[in-house]
């Protein structure tokens, strides 16, 4: 294999997006994609869903910048270093990026994978902007000198060869998907519609099924805080193998499952601070700024204090009140307060009211949606060691220790 020193210019057109007037909302509808950074999972090849989208007059305005499908799009301003995604359709992005349009000798997958291999060379060009941020410029992007396989017959087998594991962790993500889909509308068929087994012959009384309880979600489950070691401390840090939670563990997870987290603490950390262990399959649950956000790991476990995790008093209701809460997010978010950020404490969140079926119903939906949550977190298994391999070959593959 032999590596000929290019920049990336030489890789194709670069195109750096636009955002039109915000408070025009006549350039915002539902006609085309408009991906900003935020849109972008740090790990998905992919985005398939964007917070806002161009009108057609937007698309009229900007379509000299138009991002046409197969296009790699790279985070310039702000997560530098991060975020790439490649255009599965036509598609515009905001000022923070810039996508690269391939050139007739150059692979599409092979240009994704090889500007994904060197990220970190936008960190080494970061120039930042005079508010601070990480900002990499169209003219300094364009510049940055890479090492690429020029033979296009190559480029095609390597894009082939990393495509693969991407397309395997797709589909697993599309399962994951649909098993969360189906236990959600489950839920709603049965705990919403009324129309739970045996329904026809249930009487109502006052809007709840007979043999149904109305309670308070601090009298069916334990609730229970976190807390954070000190960080002036590194022996409650160092060579840590305690799981311990962060909410961002849990909004940046792509599933209900968490596998790991991404920072641990040790014994002395835990008895130093208020965080406490929780058994496998704790509800947990973001209280504090990001809320409403929930999480399974079939490991034992600590938060910070960001969380109120909830172990119900019976097991066969874990999997309702998981989903109970999951549906009533916007009613948590209403009953969070705070100036500097906004929090639900406690014992707001314990005089929620909630509607307790009786326990066949509870039993059944429990074993029904819980099949699905061992079946999503064998999709999250596999979709990591898939990761794991794709990034071992990815650097190989590109510098040529391993020949195609």
């Amino acid at each position: 294999m032999s590596l000929k020193q290019i920049c990336v210019a030489d890789l194709g057109e670069i195109i750096t997006g636009h955002t039109p007037p915000t408070k025009n909302r006549e350039y915002y509808g539902t006609y085309a994609l408009f991906i900003k950074p935020t849109d972008i999972a740090l790990d998905s090849k992919y985005t398939y869903v964007t917070e806002e989208y161009y009108s057609e007059k937007a698309y009229e305005k900007y379509k000299n910048s138009l991002i046409p499908k197969g296009a790699t799009c790279v985070v310039t301003l702000g997560s530098v270093g991060k975020k790439i995604t490649k255009a599965h359709c036509d598609c515009f992005t905001n000022q923070s990026m810039n996508a690269v349009i391939p050139n007739e000798n150059i692979d599409e997958e092979y240009l994704f994978y090889l500007l994904k291999n060197n990220l970190h060379l936008l960190v080494v060009h970061n120039n930042g902007t005079a508010s601070g941020r990480d900002h990499v410029s169209k003219t300094t992007f364009s510049k940055i000198i890479l090492f690429a396989e020029m033979n296009i017959e190559k480029q095609r087998k390597i894009g082939k060869i990393l495509a693969t594991y991407d397309d395997l962790i797709e589909n697993n993500q599309k399962q994951i998907m649909l098993l969360e889909e189906a236990a959600s509308r489950l839920y709603k068929e049965w705990f919403v519609k009324l129309r739970f087994p045996g329904y026809e012959t249930t009487n109502i009384i006052d809007g709840v099924p007979e043999e149904w309880a109305r309670s308070k979600v601090g009298e069916i489950c334990q609730t229970i805080g976190g807390g954070t070691p000190s960080t002036k401390v590194a022996s409650y840090y160092e060579n840590g193998n305690i799981l311990w939670v962060t909410p961002t563990d849990i909004t940046h997870n792509e599933s209900i499952i968490l596998l790991d987290t991404e920072k641990k603490i040790t014994e002395s950390g835990l008895k130093n601070s208020s965080a406490k262990m929780l058994s496998p399959d704790t509800i947990l649950m973001t209280s504090r700024a990001s809320i409403g956000f929930f999480a399974l790991i079939d490991k034992e476990v600590c938060t910070n204090q960001g969380f109120i995790s909830c172990i119900p008093n019976k097991e066969i209701m874990r999997m309702y009140l998981l989903f109970n809460l999951i549906m009533r997010r916007e009613e948590i978010l209403q009953k969070a307060g705070g100036t500097t950020y906004r929090e639900i404490n406690k014992a707001t969140f314990r005089d929620m009211e909630i509607i307790v079926p009786n326990d066949n119903l509870l039993k059944e939906y429990n074993s029904i949606t819980y099949k699905y949550i061992l079946k999503i977190r064998n999709c999250m298994k596999v979709i990591a060691n898939l990761r794991q391999a794709r990034d071992k070959l990815l650097p190989k593959l590109m510098s040529g220790e391993i020949e195609v």
